[in-house]
């Protein structure tokens, strides 16, 4: 079982959440993919478009099931054995709609909370997320 995760090479925080989450990842589980490479959208999924994947991380699991943001990070959770006890705390009730919502606040704030921990804003304003 192999998940890919389509996330945004070129953001500060993008990377960090890629390199905990491979630290983590033992058997391999998960698969990035930099959503700034050419192949990586238009000829492996063209089904995530370019403007989804700059705002949030998109999963596919090998059903084809497309999963963005908190939701995505949630799955990730649920494989990696050091992270399996986290998201069983992220299935009790509330947990989704308050996960979803500090998703969405760091998306949005990327370039302040880069500020904030000394870190580069993300490169060609390429941390954002889409309000849908």
């Amino acid at each position: 079982m192999t998940l890919t995760v389509i996330y945004d090479g070129q953001c500060v925080i993008c990377t960090q959440s890629k390199r905990f989450y491979s630290a983590l990842d033992w058997f391999r589980h998960i698969q990035f993919l930099d959503l700034h490479q050419p192949e990586t959208l238009g000829q492996q999924y063209p089904q995530v478009s370019y403007e989804a994947a700059m705002g949030q991380m998109h999963l596919i699991a090998p059903d084809g099931t497309i999963l963005a943001g908190f939701p995505a990070v949630k799955h990730m959770l649920k494989v990696l054995p050091l992270t399996f006890p986290l998201w069983l705390l992220l299935n009790l009730p509330g947990m989704d709609r308050l996960g979803d919502r500090a998703y969405r606040f760091v998306a949005r704030n990327r370039y302040r909370i880069n500020r904030w921990v000394g870190a580069p804003v993300c490169d060609s304003h390429t941390c954002r997320i889409s309000e849908g």
